[in-house]
């Protein structure tokens, strides 16, 4: 499926936007930064609620916007996730969402989802007589996402969908996008600020910083340049990617295999040969230069790559390529000194514990 171009330059007082991106046509492309980076900037650059001075976008091989064309936003075949749904207040469930299918345009997608798999996708069923009052915040985004999925777009533009809700409410969104993900054979633009929706949900990641890009490529690619710019607040973290090779029943453990070694994690009931996600936080792992006895079960032989500045000055963040993935560790500044860890130095990797995703 052909991909998205966009290349946008958009002046403000104080702040300049200034990208140039090559995205995968299908899958979620996370769009990931602090506060002021660009991030909705861009997403209303693509929906062509702002019209940048220098600007091209092509999806799916059709032209939107280039210095000879302009397509409206009313004739872009998009659909737009915001952080409150906005349903309209005297309309159901149902209504809402098939005032989203009469305003479909022709000739767009995805193909084949009816009105009933889309309410089905998302659990609504039981909530269809419901007018929005009568919702709770969960419930009311779901049925945004309802509305937004029923004009068949070709493109889903989602900005911090997930931002207003409380940690329960959030865990069961996720959730349900992970099945439109699966599902739905287009792509999605997801701005946001979280990293554990970053991990969750992504297949492919843009970093923005102060208007421009600083990373984007294939997740666990753009990971590597991460650390720099995260909030005081979140961890650093590593995402690995694998399969479930085997179950120790008896120690309730699953063992990950990725491209680099295996993983025990705890087993959470996952079918062996099932694909995972492992997330790795850079405080649950050390370093040593050899292996030894020890009641850490995950032991990782890699190459030191990178060393990182961390949020405090005693604190770095490592960056250990272990097959074709890198691990990051936290690590104080003098350990790293009395170890004399550095590039290209050969350390074992030990993994506390990692969080199936």
């Amino acid at each position: 499926m052909s991909g998205i171009e966009a290349q946008f330059r958009l002046d403000r007082p104080g702040f300049r936007l200034d990208v140039d991106l090559t995205l995968p046509g299908q899958g979620i492309t996370a769009i990931y930064g602090r506060s002021g980076s660009g991030k909705t900037t861009l997403l209303r650059c693509v929906a062509g609620l702002e019209r940048a001075a220098h600007a091209r976008l092509v999806v799916a091989g059709q032209v939107w916007q280039d210095p000879q064309s302009w397509l409206p936003t009313h004739r872009r075949p998009l659909a737009y996730v915001f952080q409150e749904p906005s349903l309209f207040p005297h309309l159901s469930v149902l209504d809402n969402i098939q005032y989203g299918q009469r305003r479909s345009l022709a000739d767009s997608g995805p193909a084949g989802m009816s009105l009933a798999q889309i309410i089905d996708l998302l659990g609504l069923g039981s909530l269809l007589n419901r007018t929005p009052d009568r919702l709770s915040g969960g419930e009311r985004q779901r049925a945004g996402i309802a509305r937004a999925l029923a004009v068949r777009p070709r493109l889903l533009l989602m900005d911090e969908p997930l931002a207003a809700l409380d940690r329960q409410r959030k865990h069961e969104i996720l959730g349900y996008l992970d099945r439109v993900q699966q599902q739905l054979p287009m792509p999605v633009l997801y701005v946001t600020h979280a990293v554990d929706e970053v991990l969750r949900l992504a297949d492919h990641l843009v970093v923005l910083e102060r208007g421009q890009v600083r990373s984007q490529g294939p997740l666990a690619t753009a990971l590597a340049t991460l650390p720099a710019l995260l909030d005081p607040d979140e961890e650093a973290c590593t995402l690995l990617e694998g399969r479930i090779a085997s179950v120790d029943a008896p120690w309730c453990l699953a063992e990950v295999a990725f491209a680099g070694g295996t993983l025990w994690v705890r087993d959470q009931g996952l079918r062996v040969g099932q694909v995972v996600r492992v997330q790795i936080r850079a405080c649950d792992v050390s370093l040593a230069l050899e292996p030894g006895r020890t009641s850490i079960q995950n032991l990782l032989g890699g190459t030191v790559e990178a060393i990182h500045g961390d949020t405090h000055p005693a604190q770095v963040l490592v960056s250990v390529r272990v097959g074709t993935q890198c691990l990051l560790a936290s690590l104080t500044r003098k350990a790293v000194a009395q170890l004399e860890i550095q590039p290209g130095k050969t350390v074992w990797a030990q993994v506390k514990t990692g969080a199936l995703l």
